[in-house]
Order: structure tokens, then sequence, then C-alpha cells
């Protein structure tokens, strides 16, 4: 445990980051997966409106700083793969 004064508010700012930056990364994971459900089922109408959602979790994600901006491209193009295979 930290003993001087700055330190110790590190530590409280830390956690609230840490919290937030859990609960992004969370977000975009679970929209990715529904993504990935719908389009397993063969659901392809809701696959599309369930990627423009995941599309812009990975984006706010990404503009948070909680992935980095080539990571959400990779994923993003990975999901249109998907999307695009399952259409033809």
């Amino acid at each position: 445990m930290p003993n001087i004064k700055s330190a110790k508010k590190r530590v409280k700012v830390i956690e609230k980051k840490t919290l937030r930056n859990n609960m992004i990364k969370t977000g975009y994971k679970s929209a990715v997966k529904k993504f990935e459900t719908a389009l397993a089922n063969g659901h392809i109408e809701e696959a599309k409106v369930l990627m423009s959602e995941a599309t812009k979790k990975i984006d706010q994600a990404c503009t948070k700083g909680v992935i980095v901006k080539n990571t959400a491209a990779r994923k993003k193009s990975s999901m249109s793969k998907k999307l695009n295979a399952a259409m033809s």
C-alpha cells in the first residue's frame, strides 16, 4: 500500500480507469459475440444490424484508447469477411 498522498490518489484513479476500460472492452466483446451467434444461426439480416452496432462499439473502444487502431481495423475486417461469406 502506498504511503504518500499522491500515490494513494493514483491508486484510486487507476482503479476507476480500469473499471471504465473493462466496461468498454466487455461491451464491444459482447457485441461481437452477438453478431457471430446471429451469423452462426443463419440470421443474415439480424447479423447486418448487429455488425453496425459492433463496429460502433469497436470504434468507441479505439477512440477511448482501450484497443489499438490496427486491432480495431482487424476485428472489423474479420467481421465483414464473415458476413460477406455468409451472404454468398
